[in-house]
């Protein structure tokens, strides 16, 4: 059986800039024309991030256009958003999350086969130059590959 998942946004950057360790599956809270300009596509992820505060997961920085349809009912599309997780996940996180050098960094959001609004969240540490380098190197590796795999077949 497979699941049928339609992406609204994705942090392209996050594998660049973070060593990925852990991913977790979490709601987030949201209100109506929130949901309505989500599925217009108007989400951007690229400076998001996750704190804990209170026992409690936030969503900072994450921006949701105003709905094009919406009224008074908009909300201020650049406000801090609840995301929902179990305590036992959100103990380990924080656990984690104190640990020198690790972040909670947002990879994507899709809406779920019930159509509900998710967020892929990942416990991820943060990469230093030379493993930048080293990721580069490694996908124009993967590209000249390709390149020659293709030519060989023409």
């Amino acid at each position: 059986m497979a699941r049928e998942e339609k992406t609204i946004a994705k942090n392209r950057k996050a594998h660049f800039e973070y060593q990925i360790v852990e991913t977790y599956e979490a709601g987030i809270v949201l209100t109506g024309t929130e949901v309505r300009s989500l599925r217009e596509n108007n989400c951007q992820l690229t400076d998001c991030y996750a704190l804990i505060r209170g026992g409690e997961v936030w969503l900072n920085n994450l921006h949701i256009r105003p709905y094009s349809n919406g009224s008074i009912f908009n909300g201020d599309p650049d406000r801090r958003r609840k995301l929902l997780l179990h305590k036992k996940q959100i103990r380990t996180l924080e656990r984690a999350v104190t640990e020198k050098g690790m972040a909670l960094v947002p990879l994507r959001m899709y809406f779920a086969e019930n159509s509900l609004v998710k967020v892929e969240l990942a416990l991820a540490r943060g990469k230093k130059t030379h493993d930048k380098r080293a990721s580069m190197a490694e996908r124009d590796a993967k590209r000249d590959i390709q390149r020659a795999l293709k030519e060989r077949s023409r």
